[in-house]
């Protein structure tokens, strides 16, 4: 049975990101291709990319879903949102909250705990999505400590569905120059969505391992997506994956070498010994040891996951969300 130690590293404090590139795709490249590793940077994707590539970007948007406020009590209370239940009703964590408690935001907003299900709640606010928008705070991963509202670093130039907890990273790092450079060089870029949790912070359990499964999040992809890509693939074109979001949409999609066009909610785990069904390339960040990230990443490098890590942290990369990002080609 796969053990989660196995896919752990070290990783020196100082090597997480704190702040992200500026511009965005300055930020550098390390690329992997069969035995061979070279150091780019990002904007380098416009030279390397050719019109047999076709780029798959998350087009989720990071909503501000960490909601502060005060408990009748007059303790501070923390609410973060995970996902809609209905009208007004949302999945939710709550710190420190209890069932019928009514907890005070701004300018008069409030929210009250109707269900409690383990560590998570079901809140009822009184208050719409716009309302959330402008008092909620974007839930910043807990290994970013420099404060301020980073609401769009975090977010991607081509985010539009609203959706996610936290960002799909690997797609920080596109500039709207560099999209265009590579739409002008015949490079076709698709788009699917998943809305990322919270759970993607968690922690990989052996009962994950065991039962083959994540935590559960939405994705959608259209049925015109589906066909386009299907076809790019008959044509023996390179399909890379913009992060391991993209990377569960297609692989829970996918049959017989093609995709197929659906929505619903995904709980995929790839770990070794998956093969891929897919997708042939990933674009992604350096991630947390022992996570289901870097299992995903062993799937494609096999062993070779760790040499490549040590040479990320031996040349400086940085690491985690507003890291630097690497190619698997």
């Amino acid at each position: 049975m796969v053990k989660i130690d196995d896919f752990d590293y070290e990783l020196p404090i100082d090597l997480i990101a704190q702040e992200p590139a500026n511009p965005r795709d300055s930020c550098r490249l390390l690329v992997v291709e069969g035995d061979k590793i070279t150091h780019k940077h990002f904007y380098d994707l416009a030279e390397m990319l050719t019109k047999n590539d076709v780029l798959v970007l998350n087009r989720s948007r990071v909503f501000p879903a960490r909601l502060l406020g005060r408990k009748e009590s007059g303790g501070g209370a923390e609410i973060l949102l995970i996902s809609k239940l209905g009208d007004f009703r949302w999945l939710a964590l709550g710190k420190g909250v209890k069932m019928g408690q009514r907890i005070s935001f701004a300018n008069n907003y409030f929210g009250e705990i109707i269900k409690i299900y383990g560590k998570e709640v079901e809140v009822k606010l009184n208050f719409s999505e716009e309302v959330i928008e402008k008092i909620g705070k974007v839930p910043l991963p807990p290994y970013i400590k420099a404060g301020g509202d980073r609401r769009k670093e975090y977010q991607t130039v081509y985010a539009k569905e609203t959706g996610s907890s936290a960002a799909p990273t690997a797609g920080l790092h596109f500039s709207r120059e560099l999209l265009e450079k590579l739409k002008r060089k015949g490079v076709e870029i698709e788009e699917v969505v998943l809305h990322v949790g919270l759970g993607t912070f968690g922690e990989v359990t052996a009962e994950n391992i065991k039962e083959k499964k994540l935590h559960s999040e939405f994705y959608e992809i259209s049925g015109v997506t589906a066909d386009r890509l299907n076809g790019a693939k008959r044509a023996g074109k390179r399909i890379i994956a913009v992060g391991t979001t993209v990377l569960r949409v297609l692989e829970s999609v996918a049959n017989n070498g093609k995709v197929q066009a659906k929505r619903g909610r995904t709980d995929i785990f790839i770990y070794p010994p998956y093969r891929l069904k897919f997708v042939d390339s990933l674009i992604t960040n350096f991630h947390l040891p022992k996570s289901s990230l870097v299992m995903l990443v062993a799937v494609i490098l096999g062993e070779k996951w760790r040499e490549v890590y040590g040479v990320a942290v031996k040349k400086k990369y940085r690491f985690f969300s507003f890291g630097d990002a690497m190619w698997i080609r």
